[in-house]
């Protein structure tokens, strides 16, 4: 790289490769003297690229090892819509999803709380597992009401929308407004474990619900998204005052 390389292009050197599966959870990456040998930078500049990589939730400071690449990362859904504007999917690089489910279940309290209807309304399902360079990371099981099925059809086939709460929201002509996320911790089920590949008696997963209102204030989707406890759940929120 030339010497006019700033932390931002160093920053995305190690992004990119934490996210193609180069650098894996637990790999350590270059010394602040290696990497500004490497990048003929100096010691700050690699400072301010590795703290970047830090705020994002990709690499931890580990005392007596250095930087190395933090365990699995679930993105937010403010991440994943980002991801969708810009380049047309949800999914990360180095992510998929492969759907596990898909039909008409009965509301449970949690559900139905969230989608305003009483318990075992009749919603549409879809459950799937995300993974990254292979691994699961999270199972994710989203929940539609009647009107948004009405319009988009396609989340009751057992196959990727790719996006389905845009789609549903673009055939509804509204703009998605509002999310509030809910994380809780709880113990594995025996289906949860099996799916995410985890082997002891005991598991703490993460769970996060996640309600998505439109801008007329209707719920597109209720989610209910389940992790092993120590995938990092990621997301960034602006503390700057509103304009």
């Amino acid at each position: 790289m030339p010497e006019t390389t700033g932390y931002a292009e160093i920053a995305e050197h190690f992004r990119r490769q934490i996210r193609d599966g180069t650098l894996r959870p637990g790999d350590t990456l270059p010394s602040f003297k290696a990497a500004s040998e490497q990048f003929g930078v100096a010691h700050t500049t690699v400072n301010r690229a590795y703290r970047l990589l830090k705020m994002e939730g990709l690499t931890l400071a580990k005392p007596g090892v250095g930087t190395v690449v933090a365990g699995p990362v679930s993105n937010n859904i403010g991440t994943r819509v980002a991801l969708h504007a810009a380049t047309g999917s949800a999914l990360d690089g180095g992510e998929s999803s492969r759907i596990l489910e898909v039909g008409t279940t009965g509301a449970d309290e949690l559900v139905a709380s969230r989608l305003d209807v009483p318990p075992g309304t009749p919603v549409q399902v879809r459950r799937r597992v995300v993974s990254r360079n292979g691994l699961p990371i999270h199972l994710s099981s989203s929940y539609y009401p009647a009107y948004v099925v009405a319009v988009t059809p396609e989340l009751t086939q057992p196959v990727s929308t790719g996006a389905s709460r845009e789609l549903a929201a673009e055939r509804l002509g509204l703009a998605q407004d509002q999310v509030l996320e809910e994380v809780t911790s709880r113990h594995a089920t025996a289906t949860e474990k099996e799916t995410l590949g985890l082997t002891a008696n005991e598991v703490v997963v993460t769970q996060v619900v996640r309600t998505v209102t439109l801008e007329d204030g209707r719920v597109v989707e209720v989610a209910v998204k389940v992790a092993e406890g120590s995938t990092i759940l990621r997301w960034t929120t602006s503390l700057r005052p509103q304009e």
